[in-house]
């Protein structure tokens, strides 16, 4: 090929690349990712996703998973409620790990909690202001110091009064962190229940204190769905019968 053609066909070549390899860089792809709420383990459900560039809206499963078309250098709007607003842009192909901030107004529902069980531990120590509560377990010295109070607290009512108080103020503590963690609102953002279903529901799979302790968000979140579920088939057991 003679030298004047090979260079016009070279830039020729040249200029066709210029179009082409935009084109490529720009090809959608589908970009995968996962919701977490910061600084835990917990995914979070329903959380709406949105490409600010081709407007494509979707939403995160159970597990906190997602996937949208999108290319690179496209930006993701991140909502949900009660969380703050979290914008993502994609600088590659590969899954995205996004995390969502809770507003201050779902921290007033643990001081709500929290509020009751310092009443509890207020009351306890009255109890032992009083001079009359040791847990349930006077010291030795106490009888040999003063041998009247020491049986008093051994043996006397207001000691199992005490003792009786004890029990139920680690009952309540107990099921406020029940309820921290399960309550009406994880439930309605994880199921397709109905208003009075979940007053079924909140009673007939309320879980123990052990089983909260265990669970970590994700296992929660499962267990509400497969309840659910299990609900809505008709399989679910009669309600416990509360003991507080």
């Amino acid at each position: 090929m003679p030298k004047p053609f090979f260079y016009t066909f070279l830039l020729i070549l040249l200029v066709q690349m210029q179009h082409i390899l935009p084109a490529f860089a720009q090809q959608d792809f589908v970009l995968k990712g996962v919701i977490f709420q910061k600084q835990s383990d917990f995914r979070l459900a329903n959380v709406q996703i949105l490409n600010l560039k081709n407007k494509l809206i979707v939403g995160t499963d159970y597990t906190g998973a997602f996937s949208i078309k999108a290319t690179l250098g496209d930006t993701l709007k991140i909502t949900k409620k009660d969380y703050a607003d979290n914008y993502y842009v994609i600088e590659s192909q590969r899954d995205a790990v996004i995390q969502l901030s809770q507003n201050i107004q779902l921290n007033e529902v643990r001081i709500v909690g929290q509020s009751k069980k310092q009443e509890l531990d207020e009351a306890m120590r009255q109890y032992r202001g009083q001079g009359s509560f040791y847990n349930g377990k006077p010291p030795v010295l106490a009888a040999i110091a003063s041998p009247i109070t020491g049986l008093y607290e051994l043996f006397g009512k207001t000691p199992g009064q005490a003792r009786r108080f004890q029990a139920f103020s680690k009952t309540e503590t107990e099921q406020i962190s029940i309820d921290k963690r399960f309550n009406k609102d994880i439930v309605k953002q994880n199921t397709d229940l109905t208003d009075a279903q979940i007053e079924v529901f909140m009673d007939t799979f309320r879980p123990s204190y052990d089983q909260i302790l265990l669970w970590n968000e994700y296992d929660l979140i499962h267990y509400i769905k497969a309840s659910a579920k299990q609900l809505k088939d008709g399989k679910a057991p009669p309600p416990l019968k509360k003991l507080y």
